[in-house]
């Protein structure tokens, strides 16, 4: 596993398994599933900017924080961020490599985004497939298989070993619909986002 530039050891910072004690919505009843083939993906947008609220449970770890993620063809940026607005990690990449920049100032570096957030964050963060997830559509290239919920939009997807359960739909600035709160799942991993903004 590559190690951390700045660190002797790949040692996590141990600031980001704090619980920051950010709220996030109950789960609601996941929508009786339907044929999996007959889903109204959206249209993927390759550039978006979308904040909200993640949560992370990886064995006896936890992780929360408000995000505020930038996507494009060059690549992503996703900043993580206390309550009071501290920077807690700070997160590029572009396809070949990722670096994660902790807010002790140390600084890892990998060459996928999985390897870079199981190094410092102690959970894969599937940056790459979440791309896609996030706006409600599998990632393309992919086989997946899904269930239809209300609309026929997707209620469940799976791929790449990821369960994705899309809890709730809001409009964005295009008034299309996209998911607004959602889990991922993994072995061993559980993740829980709301959307609160789409750009």
């Amino acid at each position: 596993m590559p190690q951390p530039k700045g660190a002797t050891q790949p040692e996590r910072p141990r600031a980001l398994f704090l619980i920051l004690a950010l709220p996030l919505a109950a789960c609601a009843p996941l929508p009786v599933a339907t044929d999996s083939t007959q889903l109204a993906l959206p249209p993927l947008q390759p550039a978006f900017s979308a904040t909200g609220r993640l949560s992370a449970r990886h064995g006896g770890d936890a992780f929360a924080a408000s995000f505020r993620w930038r996507h494009g063809p060059d690549g992503d940026e996703i900043e993580f961020a206390s309550p009071l607005g501290q920077t807690v990690a700070m997160l590029q990449g572009d396809g070949r490599s990722a670096t994660l920049r902790a807010a002790d100032g140390r600084v890892f570096t990998a060459d996928s985004w999985e390897a870079l957030t199981e190094q410092g964050l102690g959970w894969r963060l599937p940056v790459e497939g979440l791309a896609s997830w996030i706006q409600g559509a599998p990632r393309p290239g992919a086989p997946f298989s899904g269930e239809r919920g209300e609309g026929d939009r997707p209620a469940v997807l799976r791929q790449e070993g990821w369960t994705i359960i899309y809890l709730a739909y809001a409009k964005d600035e295009a008034a299309v619909e996209r998911p607004s709160r959602m889990t991922l799942s993994y072995p061993e991993i559980e993740l829980r986002l709301a959307v609160d903004g789409w750009r």
